[in-house]
């Protein structure tokens, strides 16, 4: 289906409201049983145009970018030597590291002060590493994203706004790339 040039699929589950998703670049409309898609499409459309035109920059933005072809055991000693670093600077105290494929996100933080890391963050450059890491060490003191967050994370990482625009490209590029392996030797897609 499509509303105005935008491809969608509905989605019909047992819940109260309705809602719009574009997490892998595709909208998807997620919708109470009985209710009008259109309605919905029609009430959000400028909300539409504005993510799908982001995502749409996004992509053009990652053709410019290389996927890093790391191990998974080099991407968990780097995180982990990192999370160390990041938790000592803080003077924080951290429960444990996890590591798991996410499909939305890449990291987490529990109220447990449990870390969890997207396995995909291993393509990413070290930089994008970096920050990630530490935006999720900011959440073992600040659990949400509040002016205190903010503005601690923008203490290490100023540009941070241009950090998580790269972070959504990466985002799109991985996930458009994922039915394929990655060439060790020259850190480009295969098949």
């Amino acid at each position: 289906m499509e509303f105005c040039d935008i491809p969608y699929r509905i989605s019909y589950r047992n819940i109260k409201h309705p809602r719009l998703e574009l997490r892998t670049g595709e909208l998807e409309v997620i919708l109470p049983f009985g209710h009008d898609p259109e309605t919905v499409l029609s009430k959000h459309r400028n909300w539409i145009f504005k993510k799908t035109e982001f995502i749409k920059e996004c992509l053009n933005n990652s053709s410019n970018m290389e996927i890093n072809d790391r191990t998974e055991k080099e991407f968990k000693k780097i995180t982990r030597s990192l999370v160390n670093l990041f938790t000592g600077e803080l003077k924080i105290r951290l429960n444990k590291v996890y590591f798991r494929k996410m499909k939305t996100k890449w990291a987490s933080c529990s109220s447990r002060n449990n870390l969890t890391f997207n396995k995909l963050m291993k393509y990413l450059p070290k930089h994008l590493i970096d920050y990630i890491i530490f935006h999720e060490v900011a959440h073992l003191i600040e659990l949400k994203h509040s002016k205190k967050f903010w503005k601690l994370v923008s203490g290490k990482f100023p540009k941070h706004n241009k950090i998580e625009e790269d972070l959504f490209a990466y985002w799109f590029l991985i996930q458009s790339n994922m039915p394929y392996k990655f060439s060790s030797s020259s850190n480009r897609i295969i098949q």
